[in-house]
């Protein structure tokens, strides 16, 4: 393909690669520290909407300003806030990682703008499959992330943590270099609106409520399943990769939903991966700890995870304003939706235990399958 040899795609996928390696981090290092699930949930819970709720205004400034400072600022923010929650102590050090999520806030509708621009032009308009890619290396970051935390902390401790921030320094200016351009982002054209006044309230609450059911369950596997196999007597390195393998599975599947997407009708895709995510959730429900998680967690973060570059392009096509402006609006929903969800079932899981959750999980994805059905390209 192309895109893959054009500098700009790359030189944002790598950030968004660092950007989420930064986010995956967070729960491994709550689970360190020593924190409930209850606590685990709250904090992520701020962390994510500090994040999301504020994507729409990062991507409103982007569209009428340009991207430059908001991609390559949000990556060197999240580098200076890591350090100082790693270097400071309690509930300084959590401040600032809270904080952190800002420049995470900051290049997300940035970043999936550009993917899908470049898809459009270098890949025949085949912006899903260019989309997909782009949050395939953010789920890569996801899927690191966890993994590499685990192993510096049983190996360094808290100092060797600091290498995540070393790296992240040239990979925000090499972002800020490919962006000195600082175009704008391009407005819709008047096809666009033509085809969103068409839309009805229907397609834009199933949309919605699929959203809100794919991310939650989401934030439940990725958030409490470290503290789930920690309690079930493993160390760091082993939760730490099993939160990494959900994400990576969860890469692969984006990357297959989206080139799916693009070849066949996007809600059957939907419909379909979701289905098929009942199965190994709740399998995993049933078998506490046992070898065959290291099949039944990736293949769980696939299917749900395959359904998120086709909502954010479903997203981009009927909300109105510039593209940045769009993606801060359908990624900020998703995330927060998911985190006020997690913000429930983290209190479910100190009651009644996580295979409880992941019983309700399963719920969750069957019941956003029938529903994507309603959706329209």
């Amino acid at each position: 393909m192309p895109i893959f040899s054009d500098p700009l795609f790359i030189s944002i996928a790598i950030s968004h690669f660092m950007v989420d390696t930064f986010n995956a981090s967070r729960p491994v290092l709550l689970t360190y520290f020593g924190l409930s699930e209850s606590q685990i949930a709250l904090f992520s819970t701020i962390y994510i909407w500090a994040s999301a709720l504020t994507q729409p205004i990062f991507g409103w400034i982007s569209d009428r300003t340009g991207p430059r400072w908001l991609a390559a600022g949000g990556v060197l923010w999240m580098t200076v806030f890591y350090t100082l929650a790693l270097a400071l102590p309690g509930s300084l050090g959590l401040g600032c990682l809270i904080i952190a999520a800002l420049g995470s806030s900051s290049f997300h509708p940035v970043g999936a703008v550009h993917a899908a621009l470049r898809g459009r032009d270098l890949m025949k308009g085949r912006e899903t499959t260019s989309t997909s890619l782009f949050f395939m290396t953010g789920q890569l970051g996801h899927f690191v992330g966890p993994i590499i935390t685990g192993l510096i902390l049983t190996a360094f401790k808290i100092p060797g943590m600091y290498i995540l921030p070393l790296v992240s320094i040239p990979v925000g200016i090499s972002v800020m270099l490919q962006l000195r351009d600082n175009r704008p982002h391009p407005k819709p054209a008047q096809t666009t609106n033509v085809n969103r006044a068409k839309v009805g309230l229907t397609f834009i609450l199933v949309l919605a409520v699929v959203a809100t059911l794919q991310s939650w369950a989401q934030a439940n596997m990725v958030n409490l399943i470290p503290k789930y196999i920690k309690d079930l007597g493993q160390g760091a390195t082993i939760y730490g990769s099993m939160a990494g393998l959900f994400m990576g599975g969860s890469a692969l599947g984006n990357l297959l939903g989206g080139y799916l997407g693009d070849r066949y009708p996007k809600r059957f895709v939907a419909a379909g991966v979701l289905l098929l995510a009942a199965i190994p959730i709740y399998v995993t429900s049933l078998v506490g700890w046992s070898g065959w998680l290291y099949l039944l967690v990736p293949l769980a973060g696939a299917f749900t995870g395959a359904v998120h570059s086709i909502m954010v392009v479903l997203a981009q096509r009927i909300i109105p304003g510039g593209m940045a402006l769009a993606s801060g609006l359908i990624l900020g929903f998703i995330f927060s939706s998911g985190a006020l969800g997690l913000l429930y079932t983290g209190h479910l899981a100190e009651l009644y235990g996580f295979p409880f959750v992941l019983t309700l999980t399963t719920g969750m994805v069957l019941v956003a399958s029938p529903l994507a059905l309603l959706l329209k390209e």
